[in-house]
């Protein structure tokens, strides 16, 4: 089990933000729409690896000319035509081969000289061994990140723990977190004052583009919906923002 101490310490160190930049969704009420610091002045370039039946969040960037770099092994294409989509069949990953492609590869064929950019990652749990494996230069290239965690369950376990506490801690260099919003697709973990949405969807702005921060104590935000309609939403536990 892991330490009771670190593991407060570890949800006092991500609690979410407001900062002078309201929130804004993108894409469906319902799973694949989004939450982002409308903070989008100069970004005209996305990275969304995990390629699923929806491409709402995309769709919806390119109304404002942003073009979605997209990449997934396990399609063909994505589920919509869209000038401004560009698919690469491959993972994302932590190498590069026939199938897998880092992150810093990815970035460097597609986007070289860009800065400012989105990065939108559902790719259930490999985000863990591919944000590890990023470069911190590329990862700042980032205005606004918004990745969807998984496993978050396993924080009680302590060699999960050390792991999901590394890929915080090196997003948090640069980082900051303004929204998160758990999945209802798994139940909650309860462990006594500590109750953990085993999958959530985490907002990151970096840091650079806040002036204005204090400590957010009101959820869920208007703008969010669940994830599966058919079921009731989780609202954030309080040990995650107090």
């Amino acid at each position: 089990m892991t330490d009771i101490q670190l593991l407060m310490d570890f949800l006092h160190s991500v609690a979410p933000l407001k900062t002078e930049h309201k929130l804004i969704r993108f894409g469906p009420d319902s799973d694949g729409g989004y939450l982002v610091p409308d903070d989008l002045a100069g970004v005209d370039t996305c990275f969304s690896p995990g390629v699923s039946e929806i491409a709402g969040f995309e769709e919806e960037l390119t109304q404002r000319e942003i073009k979605c770099f997209l990449a997934d092994y396990s399609v063909d294409r994505p589920p919509v035509l869209n000038s401004l989509f560009d698919f690469e069949k491959k993972f994302i990953g932590a190498m590069n081969d026939d199938i897998y492609m880092t992150l810093d590869s990815w970035v460097k064929i597609k986007a070289s000289k860009k800065n400012n950019m989105i990065l939108q990652m559902d790719i259930e749990s490999s985000e863990y061994p591919v944000l590890l494996n990023a470069s911190e230069d590329v990862l700042k290239r980032f205005r606004i990140m918004i990745i969807e965690f998984h496993i978050l369950d396993q924080l009680l376990n302590q060699q999960y723990f050390h792991i999901i506490r590394a890929v915080f801690s090196k997003i948090l260099k640069h980082f900051d977190i303004v929204h998160i919003h758990p999945n209802n697709c798994c139940k909650e973990i309860d462990f006594g004052d500590i109750i953990i949405p085993p999958v959530m969807e985490f907002t990151f702005l970096r840091k650079d583009r806040i002036k204005s921060r204090e400590r957010l104590t009101d959820f869920p935000n208007f703008l969010d919906f669940p994830n599966l309609p058919n079921k009731k939403d989780i609202v954030l536990p309080k040990c995650w923002y107090l």
